[in-house]
């Protein structure tokens, strides 16, 4: 169930554009954007990894599914026109401009516990700013999803190796989808405990109704 809290409203709510929102290293965020609406995810610093999640307005049991997404598209490479799907096959939102094409769609999120088994001490892990998030604004859902893991890539050989890659995000660097369900989206940007990778950064989640809507580059 999702309790009217912050300003999240149902899917027959009148239309709105959600303001701005700046996630904080080590934090999550979250920004809900309508059917038809262009969501862009910006790094606010060099290195950033925006872990993504996504739950229907009308039905917090349906949510963006990384593992659907992977099968539906017949790959585990994120590209330009790729439609991200819910755990129901459905398409929830279309990958568009995009400057980093570098995005990850195998690995899970961090836990606090399994960073600090890393050596990453006194950092929340990626599940537990996604639950913290949703208790904030007071959304139920059923399961913790796995995410996608945007501006973070990993190489997949031949015998199953999956070796993660340097991170080469930049300041600035974005990715703009757009968005085909209402949906609440949830953006941590934690320590994802992968080397190359486990330096959060700030990350700006921001709403228009078409590209001109955001500021130009």
């Amino acid at each position: 169930m999702l309790l009217m809290k912050e300003g999240f409203t149902r899917e027959d709510a009148p239309r709105t554009l959600a303001s701005s929102v700046t996630v904080a290293p080590g934090t999550a965020g979250s920004i809900r954007v309508l059917r038809g609406q262009l969501l862009r995810i910006t790094a606010l610093g060099d290195g950033a990894v925006a872990s993504l999640f996504g739950f229907t307005l009308a039905d917090p049991a349906i949510w963006l599914s990384v593992h659907h997404t992977r099968v539906f598209s017949n790959s585990y490479l994120l590209g330009s026109g790729m439609r991200m799907v819910n755990n129901r096959r459905r398409p929830m939102m279309v990958s568009g401009k995009d400057s980093v094409r570098r995005h990850d769609l195998l690995l899970p999120g961090s836990t606090s516990a399994w960073l600090a088994e890393r050596g990453y001490h006194d950092q929340q892990g990626c599940v537990e700013s996604l639950s913290a998030e949703l208790a904030r604004i007071g959304m139920a859902v059923p399961k913790l999803p796995d995410p996608i893991n945007l501006f973070m890539h990993v190489d997949l050989a031949r015998n199953g190796d999956i070796t993660p890659q340097p991170n080469l995000t930049k300041r600035g660097d974005s990715i703009t989808c757009r968005v085909v369900v209402d949906t609440l989206f949830i953006v941590s940007a934690c320590c994802t405990g992968i080397e190359g990778n486990d330096r959060p950064a700030p990350i700006s989640l921001s709403v228009a109704e078409d590209l001109t809507g955001f500021p130009s580059e």
